[in-house]
């Protein structure tokens, strides 16, 4: 998320990339009194505008530079507007209404889909922006019913992180399959320590690290109550009945799993590459880095595709539109893609800033083949994506606590087949 997560206690922590949600009802309220255009507004000729949520100090001194560069090689003056998160939608609807949106929006991904169902975004390749070195997957994450609306300068996904030093010492390898890492997660579990940490909280957060094991078992978010689906929730409690799993999971944050990991009370993790520069801050710690394990040898591993896009809202004066694109493709060039990246530690999405990311960066090459095959999470569901992560999350938190399985996402399934 792919955003983004609260802050926590760690010192010199910053607020992780991971997505946060919208309900779809907030847009449409909006949309049902106001038309989402721009027009009206008085705008300086040169100056432009790029709201996001950069609102911690690293990111926001990172997205200053961009724009100041981008700022100089167009002859424009490029401004940041910050707001948390979680304001991102609200905050562009409030100004949508009072026709003053700014001239770039980056949404995270899975908010887009609601905003351009609005008819609020413009076709980002009509305007010219380019596409040509973008792999496809993530030009669908950018994509709305097949409409390109959000360049993404960089992408994430979830991998396995693990604790060297603790593998080391009891004699085992990294886990590949669900049932290895099962096994090596009960070996790793002892006194304080617990084998894994991942998020199971009734938030995004939680959805976002059950989608791994929910795709790469073969399920789907249009049919929460399958088999498939069910096996990996079943999983997921395995780790908590063996032990292997704390019962405070259904608690934690992706920020939160991330603390336990770092203070030695996990051996393994499931998070992010937002999680990086946190980690390297505490010198003692040797952690490595791989793909989420599978349910059987030679599954492939499927993460969700996170991270922000850059839209262009529909202001109704196509010469600014069109200068508008003209800084998202300076903003997503193969330069300042590699540039964000190395800071954020998240992938470039142009296939040769990745390239180039991959040789500076070898350590994290396991993240770059994981967003290799990693899906968008609104690619089959589009802004249905809300009611179907609030189902998920309100059966986490009933399967996690003693519900079968099969009985909570039974009634997830049926809580988004009625909208509720």
């Amino acid at each position: 998320m792919t955003a983004h997560p609260p802050n926590g206690p760690w010192p010199r922590r910053r607020r992780a990339r991971r997505p946060v949600l919208v309900a779809l009802g907030v847009v449409s309220a909006v949309v049902g009194s106001t038309a989402l255009s721009g027009c009206g507004q008085s705008r300086d000729p040169g100056v432009y505008t790029v709201l996001n949520s950069s609102t911690d100090d690293s990111y926001h001194r990172w997205d200053a530079a961009t724009l100041e560069r981008c700022s100089e090689r167009l002859g424009v003056t490029v401004r940041q507007q910050s707001v948390p998160a979680d304001q991102v939608m609200t905050k562009s609807l409030r100004m949508a209404s009072s026709r003053s949106l700014p001239d770039i929006i980056q949404f995270d991904g899975s908010e887009m889909p609601a905003f351009a169902e609005t008819g609020g975004l413009m076709d980002l390749r009509k305007l010219g922006v380019d596409t040509s070195d973008v792999p496809q997957g993530i030009v669908d994450y950018g994509s709305y019913k097949g409409t390109y609306y959000g360049a993404a300068r960089t992408v994430n996904t979830l991998a396995l992180f693990y604790n060297k030093d603790i593998l080391e010492k009891a004699g085992l390898e990294v886990p590949t399959t669900w049932g290895e890492m099962r096994e090596t997660a009960k070996r790793l579990t002892r006194g304080h320590q617990y084998g894994i940490a991942l998020s199971a909280g009734g938030a995004e957060d939680g959805v976002y690290q059950f989608t791994p094991f929910m795709w790469s078992n073969g399920g789907d978010e249009t049919d929460l109550d399958s088999p498939r689906v069910v096996q990996a929730l079943d999983y997921w409690k395995s780790l908590l009945a063996d032990g292997s799993l704390s019962k405070s999971t259904i608690n934690w944050t992706q920020a939160d799993v991330n603390d336990q990991f770092m203070a030695g009370n996990a051996a393994m993790m499931i998070n992010g590459p937002w999680q990086v520069e946190t980690l390297n801050t505490k010198k003692d710690l040797h952690w490595g880095i791989a793909r989420i394990p599978v349910p059987r040898a030679g599954d492939d591993s499927v993460g969700p595709l996170g991270g922000g896009e850059l839209t262009i809202p529909d202001i109704d004066d196509i010469a600014r539109e069109k200068m508008s694109a003209r800084i998202v493709n300076c903003m997503t060039s193969e330069q300042e893609e590699v540039t964000y990246a190395l800071n954020s530690w998240m992938i470039p999405a142009n296939h040769k800033a990745a390239a180039t990311w991959r040789r500076k960066v070898p350590s994290l090459s396991s993240l770059a083949d994981q967003v290799a095959v990693a899906r968008s999470r609104t690619a089959r569901v589009g802004s249905g994506w809300t009611s179907v992560s609030l189902a998920l999350q309100s059966a986490f938190q009933s399967a996690l606590t003693g519900q079968s399985s099969a009985s909570a996402l039974k009634h997830a399934q049926a809580r988004v087949e009625s909208g509720k």
